[in-house]
């Protein structure tokens, strides 16, 4: 088990902010791309945001881009992702994934990650 899942999720009201985690073990999130994805009932697994295993490249959906920010802790080998200003259309089961070694391809797709935890509800209410 590479990961412990992502934790963090609850319900809560929009505009209100949310700190998602996910606790990696047996690799070093210093040495891999990391992301979140998240997916609604009906629809397919959404590509939310990616940090570079150098830690100096961030990507994000626009659908979140300028609320959301991915982070990681080098010292606790946790990756976060810290949500704010919350919307009813952020409702979804998030999920972290850990991608391939030192990675320089692409970052936006499910296949490019071969580590995912159990997912953790984000329920925003209007």
């Amino acid at each position: 088990q590479v990961q412990r899942g992502a934790t963090g999720g609850g319900l809560v009201q929009a505009g209100a902010s949310l700190k998602l985690s996910c606790a990696v073990s047996g690799r070093t999130v210093s040495l891999y791309n990391l992301a979140w994805f998240r997916q609604a009932p009906g629809v397919e697994r959404e590509f939310i945001a990616a940090l570079r295993w150098s830690g100096e490249i961030t990507y994000y959906a626009d659908s979140v881009k300028g609320r959301f920010t991915i982070s990681r802790d080098n010292a606790k080998n946790t990756v976060y992702l810290q949500m704010n200003s919350l919307k009813a259309e952020d409702t979804a089961v998030y999920y972290c994934a850990i991608g391939r070694y030192k990675s320089s391809g692409t970052y936006s797709y499910p296949d490019d990650y071969d580590s995912w935890g159990q997912g953790t509800q984000v329920t925003v209410s209007s």
